[in-house]
């Protein structure tokens, strides 16, 4: 569901991330603060707009950003609203900057990275297949796609396997605090996932999808004509999960899949 002119989100939408896995928020930040961040990264990645003979690769990475232009991003009204419904007051730190960036180049070149996948939230292993995600989601409060130009259709957009969180949370219950690594929970290739209608993270410039930390995601093949500039941060959680405080959009997502029971907390609007 698309984002309205109030902050915060509505209850409608709370309850979409809850059953779909995921919200999209639009105007989350303005088209200016877009293009600033777009002028910093192009000048990063030492390429240039007006020169697209020079886009020779599908894809070009920056690691992380801290400047003035993506933390104003990451932290406007609209989306410190939305973390407090999606995740409790209290219980996220505000992002001090924002990244990865995987920014796509229009290529007929596959882009070797474009396989289903879920996010491991905590690990110290060299071996990023050793890293993990537990039913608690610990290390991870969200994950967000933050658009920072315009992605329509044929532009390399996210897929996003719609409802694949609650799926997730069932295949991690059995691994307990401990949890699943990264080579265990795909070792199947999210196959039971399969069924789960795709939704494409479309959208202008200044629009934000706020993710559950299971959900199944997806990059695809730019067929577009302009580059597509995006970030996938996550949004860190203060803690581990407070069992004395009422359960989060997240936490209750995550309990419905498993199947458990807790008293019944109105979602915050």
């Amino acid at each position: 569901m698309s984002g309205t002119n109030h902050v915060g989100l509505t209850p409608g939408q709370v309850q979409s991330f809850i059953d779909d896995g995921f919200v999209r928020i639009d105007n989350a930040f303005s088209a200016e603060l877009a293009k600033a961040c777009r002028d910093e990264l192009w000048a990063d990645i030492g390429l240039s707009p007006d020169a697209p003979e020079t886009w020779d690769r599908p894809v070009v990475r920056v690691a992380s950003k801290s400047s003035a232009p993506f933390v104003e991003a990451a932290n406007t009204p609209r989306l410190l609203k939305a973390y407090d419904q999606l995740v409790g007051e209290g219980r996220w730190l505000a992002p001090m900057g924002l990244g990865t960036f995987p920014i796509r180049f229009p290529s007929p070149d596959a882009p070797g990275d474009d396989g289903w996948h879920v996010d491991m939230s905590f690990g110290d292993s060299p071996d990023f297949m050793e890293w993990r995600a537990n039913v608690k989601s610990s290390g991870r409060a969200l994950l967000m796609l933050f658009l920072f130009s315009d992605v329509g259709p044929q532009d390399a957009p996210t897929r996003i396997r719609r409802g694949s969180h609650a799926t997730i949370a069932r295949e991690l219950l059995p691994h307990g605090e401990k949890g699943a690594s990264l080579r265990q929970l795909s070792a199947g290739g999210y196959a039971s996932t399969e069924g789960c209608e795709v939704e494409l993270a479309t959208g202008a410039a200044g629009t934000v999808y706020l993710c559950h930390p299971f959900i199944v995601h997806a990059a695809q093949p730019h067929r577009g004509k302009e580059p597509r500039f995006m970030a996938q941060p996550p949004l860190l959680p203060r803690g581990e999960f407070d069992p004395a405080l009422p359960p989060s959009p997240v936490q209750i997502a995550i309990r419905r899949a498993c199947g458990l029971t807790f008293p019944e907390v109105k979602a915050q609007g």
